[in-house]
């Protein structure tokens, strides 16, 4: 369906032998977009870890957020709502998962979304979500629970 690309800078500080070499990266993306990357500093300590930089913890809620909103939009509009704003304050559940491996084991997503005109009635708000969550290829990738935690009604 097609290929997708990033990539992924780091270049040494001259501390990498002894281990407190910094974590800050460079993420680039097809389109240009460039983005600071780093550890995240509950895994990697400051000052090796740059808590401005997006994490790979962030980056992976984020596209799970993004690719459900983005579905959430199409069946949306396809359904005739009228969609003003979306807004998610997505969070995830770093633990051990069934392999006793530590892993995003849960993904919670929390859309607020507004409306013009007819809204959605709770059957349909929480069928648009569930058809966005099974459309969505980042979670059709992730072992993770995902769960969408939406008002069912405004």
């Amino acid at each position: 369906m097609g290929a997708h690309t990033a990539a992924v800078s780091w270049q040494s500080d001259g501390e990498f032998t002894s281990g407190k070499y910094s974590r800050a990266h460079e993420l680039r993306f097809d389109g240009g977009a460039m983005v600071r990357g780093s550890s995240s500093p509950s895994v990697v300590p400051l000052p090796m870890s740059d808590p401005a930089g997006v994490d790979p913890e962030e980056a992976l809620i984020a596209s799970t957020s993004a690719c459900h909103m983005l579905w959430f939009l199409d069946l949306a509009r396809k359904a005739g709502f009228d969609v003003t704003r979306y807004h998610d304050e997505a969070s995830g559940v770093m633990a051990k998962d069934d392999r006793g491996k530590i892993a995003l084991t849960k993904i919670v997503l929390r859309p607020d979304i507004a409306f013009a005109g007819q809204e959605p009635s709770a059957e349909e708000l929480e069928h648009l979500h569930h058809e966005a969550h099974e459309k969505c290829f980042i979670a059709n990738s992730l072992r993770s629970e995902i769960v969408v935690e939406a008002p069912l009604t405004r």
